[in-house]
């Protein structure tokens, strides 16, 4: 109030005054008005422009942190071993001989997981149980792949950060963008989509579901193992023993997978089983034909590309030549592709014990197969992974 008084006084006397000497009270003016406002009011402008640097440097510090980029290498990999490490899965050595860091690969589909609190839930109980068993040797690194969009790539980043923070082994994590993979899929398999799809015809979004199916066509020459598996899993042994069954698989196999647990290929199967009274196709394990699940699959992609076979059975004419035989049309992707070429050539296959994939869903217990449902659904061994598929609740440690 007392400069206001001052300016005002000043102005009513500014008529009576000539040119300059109005020029010099102005001037005398703006001083006083400066040294009251930058002397009484420090606060405005010193110390709130500190704070604004420091909160500028924070935010910058936070960022960084908090950066989970599409190619992750998180804490556990040291930047320097990275470099040294091939895709493979096998160890190399370095010029004086040491081995550098063997990778383990583990991919999962990771899509509209942002939309499904259910998902975010199982992701949550897989993730965690993998990190509570895991344990791997010095110089080896779990690598996470995720199939994903962009919406379920920026929330995983998220969870990942607080799921692996108890970590004991070395990892990297890397998404890959579901569009890109369908573009590479889609020429590949779209013939038998519509064999193997619930929808009519072969559906362009559809083709994910068939990665498994050729992705030793579409991932680099370098990646020659990979571990397939659903997000609805429990772990309860370390994930590195089911790396080690690669180690088993016999002359010609090119995929390790374990049974289906429910009479869902005798469903399917149907109309061969009545034509074919004396078939195994579709009947109980362990003299039967039942089928798999791909809830957990080892893909040896080295042996894929390798195989004639194999490859021979992915040719249009050849999948249309199998379905017409075996009469079938299913609905689950990559499982009915590879349930059918096993019928006709089980060499392809390892059969990995079916502690494995526990698998939980009992639908068809109830839905007319109860005669014969335990005979599909019993698992004598232990239980390395729970599998809780069509929604069914997994079992507490």
């Amino acid at each position: 109030m007392g400069i206001l008084r001052l300016t005002a006084r000043i102005m009513g006397r500014i008529s009576t005054f000539r040119s300059y000497q109005f020029v010099l009270l102005l001037a005398a003016a703006l001083a006083v008005v400066a040294f009251y406002y930058f002397g009484s009011e420090k606060q405005n402008f010193s110390s709130t422009t500190k704070r604004i640097k420091q909160t500028q440097a924070s935010h910058n510090i936070n960022r960084n942190d908090a950066d989970l980029t599409v190619d992750t290498r998180l804490s556990h990999t040291d930047e320097s071993e990275e470099r040294g490490g091939g895709s493979e899965g096998l160890a190399s050595k370095r010029e004086g001989g040491e081995p550098t860091n063997q990778r383990y690969h583990a991919l999962m589909m990771f899509t509209k997981v942002d939309r499904s609190r259910s998902l975010q839930d199982k992701f949550r109980l897989a993730m965690l149980s993998m990190v509570k068993h895991g344990r791997f040797l010095e110089g080896e690194v779990l690598v996470l792949h995720f199939v994903s969009d962009q919406a379920s790539q920026e929330l995983g980043e998220k969870m990942l950060q607080e799921f692996l923070v108890d970590a004991t082994f070395k990892y990297e994590v890397l998404f890959h963008d579901v569009v890109v993979l369908t573009q590479k899929l889609f020429p590949i398999v779209e013939a038998m989509q519509k064999h193997f799809s619930a929808g009519s015809g072969a559906y362009y979004s559809d083709a994910i579901f068939f990665l498994s199916v050729a992705m030793h066509h579409i991932m680099p020459e370098s990646l020659t193992r990979i571990v397939q598996l659903d997000l609805d899993l429990k772990y309860r042994t370390n994930i590195r023993d089911l790396f080690q069954e690669f180690d088993q698989f016999p002359p010609g196999a090119v995929i390790g997978i374990t049974r289906e647990m429910q009479p869902v290929y005798r469903h399917t199967f149907w109309q061969y089983r009545k034509e074919n009274p004396q078939t195994k196709v579709g009947e109980p394990a362990p003299d039967g034909l039942p089928g798999f699940n791909s809830g957990v699959m080892l893909l040896d992609l080295e042996a894929m590309r390798a195989s004639a076979l194999y490859n021979q059975l992915l040719k249009p004419s050849n999948v249309a030549k199998l379905t017409d035989q075996y009469r079938f049309r299913g609905h689950l992707g990559d499982q009915d592709f590879f349930t059918m070429i096993g019928m006709e050539h089980p060499e392809l296959f390892y059969s990995l014990a079916c502690g494995w994939n526990r698998q939980l869903c009992t639908w068809w217990r109830d839905h007319g197969y109860g005669d014969v449902f335990q005979l599909y659904y019993r698992c004598d061994g232990p239980v390395y992974i729970y599998h809780g598929n069509c929604n069914s609740p997994i079992p507490d440690d």
